[in-house]
This record gives C-alpha cells, structure tokens and sequence, in this order.
C-alpha cells in the first residue's frame, strides 16, 4: 500500500450507529464517534511530520487537580520507513505532552534534564517530597527505547513536570541479595504512601539465562526517607526454572485497601503462544502477592503492555492493544479485579499492528482518557492519539 504524507485539518462530526471495518485506516483525530453503545472522541496528543513518535506506556502518566491536568511521555526519533517493525531511527528522545483541559487539547514539552540528556547519576540525600501537590517521578532503565540503564535511576519535579532533577540512584537496590547480577528494567508506575514515601513497581532481568530479553520479573520496591535509601519488598510473580515474562506493571490500591497489579505475560519459549495480561492482589502492602485473574489477550510475539486505573465509582478499568487485531480494548471490574466485563473496543485496525502500549488517565469530568500510539493510511509515521469517553 502505498504511504501517503498530508496530514487532515481536524474537525468534529458525529457518525451515528455502530462503526465498521472500513473507517478502520483513516484519520480519526477530532472525531466523535458511537461504538459500543457510547461516545468516544478522537483527539491528537502528539505528532510532528516525518517523526516516529511512540511507547506511551515507556515513558509514564501523571496527573493533577483531579485529572484536569494531564501529563504523558512518549518516544520521538526520525522516522525510518525501512526500520523494521519500529520504523524508528536514532536518537531516540524522551518527551512529554501537556493537557490542562483534561485530555482535550494538548503541547508537546522538550523540558532540559530529563532522560537521555541529564549528566551523570548521583546519589540522592534524601528530603524527596512525594506527597507534594505538584510533584512527579520518571524512572529510567534499560530495555526499551532511549533508556539504556541496567541499574536503574529516576528524575523528580515539583512543578508538574517542566522541569525536572536527577538522574538520581536507587541507593541500595542493587545491594539487596534478591537483585544481585539482575538488570533494571522498569519503567514508570508507582504509588505515594506518605510526604516521605512511595512504593514504585519495577522489573527486573537475568541477562545470564536463556531469553534473557523475554524473561524479567515485576517486584515492589519502597522508601520511607525520602529517598535516603530503597528497600526490596518482594516479587509479585516469583522466578521459575521455565517462567513466562512477567513485566511492565500498571499497580493500584483499591478502595478496601488492597493492592492489584497487572503484569504483561508471554511464554518467552514459544512465540505462538498469544501474549496476555494477568493481574495479582495483595492485601499486605505489597508483602506477598497471590494470582487474581486473567484480563485478556494481547496478540503474538511481544504482545501489549496493560493500563490499570481505579475510577472513582470504585471500579477497575484496565486497558491493552491487541497488535493481531490491531485493537486497543478496556475491560471493567466491579470486584477488584476478580472478575472482568466484556471487552469493549475502543479503536481499532490502524495502518500497523505497531500500535497501543497505551497509559490511561480518568479527567475531572468523570471520562476515561486513553493515550496510545499508531499510524493511519493518511498519517504513516506513528503519532500519539487518545480517545476520551464517558465509561
């Protein structure tokens, strides 16, 4: 098929009924349209012309003043049309887009030392503020796109991310016995438990074993002195001699106090076998963890990252892509994560099936914002997208 390069004005119509396959390829940014018996709106989060733009799930989410204002990071390099599954070149940089109307419109932001362009890694003292109204945290590691860490370390702002400090070290996680010889492999999802502490889902990989790449574990890690030092809590899924991967956790505390975890799942031993999603409770704060349930497919090879949030009716909303089908889905639960609602789709069929890793965010009127990444017949190289709805 042949790759075409203008961009559409954006514009907002309504399509009534149910749509189908083929307005599938098309360009949907500032297009209202009703599917599964709700309304969801199309907007552009970030693109810009003969760039590959990215991995939302890589980078993180934040929000503030009730999910008014929403912030979110993705990857930005050349883009390469014979670069493979990732028509994506070198650099690869780091950057975020900006929503102050809850997802509605959004500004690309390049703010100066954040990851891949801070100095060199430092200890931190230790005064971290997490519990400030403003404050944000990046983690950075290695194993994904303009992150090259083994050992791990993160950034902080106090003004909502424009600007940031850091990179700061992880002091004491590599001396933990659990994480000797092991490469940090996390990305950015945590939760604050006080002014001087948080709890921070991370991943882990072995690179002496077999599929080394395919293989890393998710385990809690938390300080409670401001970032003086970190201590390992424990796995939430455990090593095994013939162990599926088990990465990329979205974590929340549920109303009841609990803790869920959804993990990416593949069988790094056989590439047939679909990827999926499973999620893991604790009800000890992160001390031990038990399987809860199984969300959904994600498709072959590598499969798709999930999205866990809580919403404010107390439900669980948990988003994925399916790259086979080329969809990006949401199930609901109304009993922590126990049990799931049917699939819903909420866009589907893209130009590629590089497509989803999405982040999910719930803004200050009650709707779900998904952001993900994909290209279209008419927009080839891969822009940022999210679809707002009232769930």
């Amino acid at each position: 098929m042949q790759n075409r390069r203008n961009f559409l004005k954006q514009g907002s119509f309504y399509l009534g009924g149910t749509l189908f396959m083929p307005y599938s390829m098309k360009e949907l940014a500032g297009i209202i349209c009703n599917r599964e018996n709700q309304q969801i709106k199309y907007v552009q989060v970030a693109s810009l012309e003969d760039r590959y733009l990215g991995w939302p799930a890589n980078n993180g989410i934040w929000k503030w003043d009730g999910g008014l204002e929403i912030l979110v990071g993705f990857t930005d390099g050349p883009f390469d049309q014979e670069g493979g599954f990732h028509r994506i070149g070198n650099p690869q940089l780091s950057k975020l887009s900006r929503s102050k109307d809850g997802g509605k419109t959004w500004e690309i932001e390049s703010p100066d030392n954040f990851v891949g362009s801070a100095g060199s890694v430092i200890s931190y003292p230790g005064d971290i503020h997490f519990g400030h109204n403003d404050f944000a945290l990046r983690v950075s590691s290695a194993g994904y796109h303009g992150n090259d860490d083994i050992h791990g370390h993160f950034f902080i702002s106090y003004d909502r991310g424009k600007s940031w400090e850091g990179g700061y070290r992880f002091n004491g996680l590599q001396d933990n016995d659990e994480l000797k010889g092991l490469e940090i492999t996390s990305r950015t999802n945590y939760l604050v438990t006080g002014e001087n502490s948080i709890q921070i889902f991370m991943t882990a990989r072995n690179p002496k074993i077999q599929h080394a790449d395919r293989r890393d574990k998710t385990f809690i890690l938390e300080t409670k002195d401001g970032g003086r030092t970190f201590q390992f809590i424990s796995w939430i899924v455990p090593w095994g001699a013939q162990d599926n991967r088990a990465a990329m956790p979205s974590g929340v505390r549920t109303k009841d106090g609990k803790m869920v975890v959804a993990v990416r799942v593949k069988n790094p031993f056989d590439l047939k076998v679909p990827s999926w999603i499973d999620c893991y409770i604790s009800a000890n704060n992160g001390r031990s963890w038990e399987f809860l349930s199984t969300v959904g497919q994600t498709g072959f090879e590598n499969g798709n990252p999930p999205a866990l949030i809580t919403l404010k009716d107390g439900r669980l909303a948990c988003c994925y892509a399916n790259r086979d089908t080329r969809q990006l889905l949401i199930r609901y639960s109304w009993d922590n994560g126990k049990t799931w609602d049917k699939e819903l789709v909420i866009r589907d069929n893209p130009y590629t099936y590089d497509m989803g890793y999405p982040q999910l965010a719930e803004n200050k009127n009650g709707e779900l914002v998904a952001i993900y990444y994909l290209a279209t017949e008419v927009r080839s190289n891969n822009y940022i997208e999210a679809a707002i709805w009232q769930p």
